[in-house]
């Protein structure tokens, strides 16, 4: 089993997200010690975001001449679409900030969102090739925003639904700790029902035919 393990909150030590995801990675090692991860802190070792010179590295866009950095991206695009193609597991840390996800994990989104490697364009519309793996996000948010007036404002977890499904990995789960803006005693009860359920989510990665 070949784990892919990203981090992005910024809170550093302090981070639930960060707490959780480790814990998370501890259980799947615990039941498949022979399983090989590949972590990534996206803050700590920040993935520089899209531009033009970068996106033509995987994309056919006008841009010919590069400065001496610019290669060096383009290895890093390579690199990072092949861990993910090579995955059977992501687990990722992905705090809410500002109702979507940190800004260095959408720039590593950007890299992996590859043509002809993770998707596909057709006559009858765009087809995933990274299928087969599983997601699982660790989502920590300051409020509540499965139901009640704050759902509208929740494009954190439906966007990375959007984003993987659309490379074709559909089975995407959350696991969750909300409420972490609520007060101390709110935020103490959701990272304690957070981790409870970690062994849990780890049996579900577990099961099936998916995960060799």
């Amino acid at each position: 089993m070949h784990i892919l393990h990203l981090d992005s909150s910024i809170q550093g030590p302090a981070s639930a997200s960060r707490a959780l995801t480790k814990a998370l990675v501890a259980h799947l090692l615990k039941a498949e010690p022979k399983a090989q991860v590949i972590y990534h802190d996206l803050v700590e070792e920040a993935v520089p975001h899209l531009d033009g010179p970068i996106g033509a590295g995987f994309r056919p866009l006008a841009f010919g001449e590069f400065d001496e950095t610019t290669p060096r991206e383009h290895a890093r695009s390579d690199a990072l679409v092949g861990e993910l193609l090579a995955s059977d597991v992501l687990v990722i840390g992905a705090p809410m900030y500002n109702f979507s996800v940190a800004s260095q994990l959408k720039a590593w989104i950007d890299r992996v969102m590859q043509p002809g490697k993770t998707f596909r364009y057709t006559e009858t519309g765009p087809i995933g090739l990274a299928g087969g793996k599983k997601v699982v996000v660790v989502s920590t948010r300051g409020g509540s925003y499965l139901s009640g007036p704050l759902a509208p404002l929740d494009f954190q977890e439906g966007y990375l639904k959007a984003a993987f499904g659309f490379m074709g990995i559909k089975d995407v789960a959350f696991l969750r700790a909300e409420n972490m803006s609520r007060g101390e005693q709110a935020q103490k009860t959701s990272i304690e029902l957070a981790h409870a359920a970690v062994a849990a989510t780890a049996l579900s990665v577990l099961a099936g035919p998916r995960v060799a």
